[in-house]
């Protein structure tokens, strides 16, 4: 019977935070309220707070699972070839589950924003998978790896926004084709 129980607890919950996160990645965190997300999961909305404590709760449960599932299919490439990690930066733009940080991005810069802090810690994590990767002596005269890395990571989080907004005006392959052009050929190599 405790392990029936425990099952429907941990369903609710997945239910919950798909809905949830479809929602918040369609409308925004703000505008996402718990009536919409119980009647899109099809459980009470009083399993919101039972589950999550508050909505900030959900969505930090959202994007804990969002992250995970990104990572997932971002892991460590076999060889640190620039071409490699390349493949793999366009390969995550296309992740569905990436939508979701686009649309909530703008909510996050607001002063004040309850998920501003979320997005400085996905970003610095971004900020620190890339710089493992990038060989300092590889980067022109003058460059640090930091501005370097923070320039890349700008770089993909603005050619994601526009593809999410215009994907018929965003050719990924050839952005790829010119970042490839314009990064040093060992770049990673660390």
């Amino acid at each position: 019977m405790a392990t029936r129980r425990v099952e429907r607890t941990q369903e609710s919950r997945r239910l919950l935070v798909a809905a949830a996160a479809e929602l918040f990645a369609e409308k925004g965190y703000r505008q996402t309220s718990f009536i919409d997300i119980a009647e899109k999961a099809g459980i009470s909305r009083g399993s919101i707070p039972w589950h999550f404590g508050n909505k900030l709760g959900l969505l930090e449960a959202v994007l804990d699972d969002r992250l995970h599932a990104m990572l997932t299919g971002f892991a460590p490439p076999a060889s640190p070839r620039l071409d490699d990690v390349l493949d793999q930066v366009v390969g995550f733009i296309r992740l569905p589950v990436t939508r979701l940080f686009i649309t909530l991005l703008g909510e996050a810069v607001e002063v004040g924003s309850p998920i501003r802090e979320h997005f400085a810690r996905l970003h610095a994590a971004l900020r620190q998978g890339v710089r493992a990767r990038i060989a300092a002596e590889a980067l022109p005269a003058g460059t640090t790896p930091e501005a370097f890395t923070v320039i890349l990571v700008g770089a993909v989080i603005g050619v994601h926004a526009q593809w999410r907004v215009s994907p018929e005006a965003v050719d990924l392959e050839a952005v790829r084709a010119t970042l490839r052009a314009l990064l040093p050929p060992d770049l990673g190599q660390a």
